[in-house]
């Protein structure tokens, strides 16, 4: 864990160790988020559509559960 301090302007330096793990170059955005009382860095996505593309795959179909669902439904009230 490393320590930094935030300067009168509000800035803090990121550890160069970090920075190179990261990829975080000068002008590379990251985003401030509060988790209730925890304040993260997180590296902004350059095309966050492409990058989130597939995120999901491979998990339980949603939409087939709610088809099944729905084909149940239908059953009972006939």
């Amino acid at each position: 864990m490393t320590a930094a301090t935030i300067s009168s302007k509000g800035w803090i330096v990121i550890p160069s160790e970090l920075r190179k793990k990261y990829g975080l170059d000068a002008g590379k955005q990251v985003m401030v988020v509060d988790y209730g009382g925890v304040l993260a860095l997180v590296p902004a996505l350059d095309d966050p559509v492409a990058q989130a593309q597939g995120m999901l795959t491979g998990g339980p179909s949603l939409t087939g559960a709610l088809l099944r669902d729905r084909a149940e439904e239908l059953a009972r009230e006939a």
